[in-house]
C-alpha cells in the first residue's frame, strides 16, 4: 500500500481580477461624508475600480519625500491626494447641490444612465 504524500497545489499570486462596478466616474463632483475630511467637496481625479477606491482634489491631502532620480529632477516633499473609499463620498445633486444616492435606468437602447435619488433627475457622465 502506497503512503498517501499531500501535494501543494500550485497558488496564483493575485487571484482573478475583479472589477468593481461604480456609480463615480471621473470629472463628478461628489461630498465625503464620513472620515476626516467630512464634509469637503471636490472633483474626482482618478478612479480605482479594482481596490474600490477614488482620489478627490484637495481632499485627503498627504505628504511624501521624493528623493531625485536624476540630476535634473529635484527632491523634496510633494503633497497629493491619497485614495478615498468609494463609499466615503456621494455623488452631488445637479439640481439641489446636496448629496444623493443614484438609481440606474436603462433605455431601450440598452444604454444606461444614473438618475438621483433625490431629484429624479438624470447625472450626465463627464
Amino acid at each position: 500500500m502506497r503512503r498517501l504524500v499531500h501535494r501543494k497545489r500550485k497558488r496564483t499570486r493575485n487571484g482573478p481580477v475583479v472589477h468593481h462596478k461604480m456609480h463615480i466616474t471621473k470629472g463628478d463632483t461628489v461630498r465625503v461624508v464620513s472620515g476626516d475630511d467630512k464634509g469637503m467637496e471636490g472633483r474626482v481625479i482618478r478612479v480605482d475600480r479594482k481596490r474600490r477606491r477614488v482620489a478627490v482634489e484637495g481632499v485627503n491631502i498627504v505628504k511624501r519625500h521624493k528623493r531625485a532620480q536624476s540630476e535634473a529632477e529635484e527632491s523634496g516633499i510633494i503633497e497629493f491626494p491619497a485614495l478615498l473609499d468609494a463609499s466615503n463620498v456621494m455623488l452631488i445633486d445637479p439640481k439641489s447641490g446636496e448629496p444623493t444616492r443614484i438609481r440606474r435606468k436603462r433605455d431601450k437602447d440598452g444604454v444606461g444612465e444614473r438618475i438621483s435619488v433625490k431629484s429624479g433627475q438624470s447625472i450626465p457622465r463627464s
